[in-house]
């Protein structure tokens, strides 16, 4: 009796909103990663790269795409990154451009998701908001985070450090033989990009950059909230 008594004080002990702040972020940070892996495997095969096909990378299923130490820096601190869908900039016509165009698509995405999430959001506040629920402020709560933590993902790889997305454009504007040359370092990118967010030197740059661009998207969720007023008073 004293070993469930002891369970039980575990149990009414335990800080479960602790372990649903983790799942408000887990879920939306899924979402981010799944459609912006995605978008750039699409992206290569309409330029003519089946590549990222072949491995099975078009798809939702996030464990395809999933590196977990990306996943947990985007938890901690919502920029992070996944596994790299595979691409040979060989099958596109024009290897630069056609790198460029896959390498924006993931960002691009990212930036479309926090408009539609934040039009959600908008659309979502009153009627969840008036019924008071512990369920709908989570619900709205969960709708936030996965906007913000998209912005935070897009403005994150978009840094011209190798291998994020921003080197591949940027790099699409140098001559041939020096972009060839620059990827060679992409290995010794991702060495200093791992120092730069372990010493949180990105931190503020990331956090202005991000607070900037998501208060600029906020007119989606005006938008959402004009809507919803006309549909939840009219």
């Amino acid at each position: 009796m004293s070993e469930i008594g002891a369970l039980r004080e575990i149990w009414e002990g335990f800080d479960f909103s602790y372990l649903l702040s983790i799942l408000l972020s887990v879920i939306p940070s899924l979402l981010c990663i799944t459609l912006h892996e995605l978008s750039h495997g699409l992206v290569a095969y309409r330029l003519g790269d089946d590549t990222a096909r072949q491995a099975g990378r078009l798809t939702l299923n996030p464990l395809r795409h999933l590196d977990l130490m990306g996943l947990v820096m985007m938890v901690v601190a919502h920029v992070g990154w996944a596994k790299p869908v595979p691409v040979n900039m060989m099958n596109f016509k024009n290897p630069k451009r056609g790198m460029a165009l896959t390498s924006l698509a993931g960002p691009v995405s990212n930036v479309l998701i926090t408009c539609v999430f934040f039009f959600l959001y908008g659309l979502l506040y009153l009627p969840l908001s008036a019924r008071g629920s512990a369920a709908g402020e989570y619900l709205l709560e969960m709708i936030r985070l996965t906007a913000v933590i998209s912005m935070g993902y897009a403005v994150f790889n978009l840094i011209p450090i190798p291998p994020l997305d921003g080197s591949k454009v940027l790099f699409s504007l140098v001559s041939d033989r020096a972009y060839y040359q620059l990827m060679r370092y992409e290995r010794y990118g991702m060495i200093l990009l791992y120092a730069l967010v372990f010493t949180n030197v990105l931190g503020a740059p990331l956090r202005t950059a991000i607070s900037f661009l998501a208060g600029k998207l906020l007119i989606f969720a005006r938008w959402g909230i004009a809507l919803a007023g006309r549909l939840y008073m009219g």
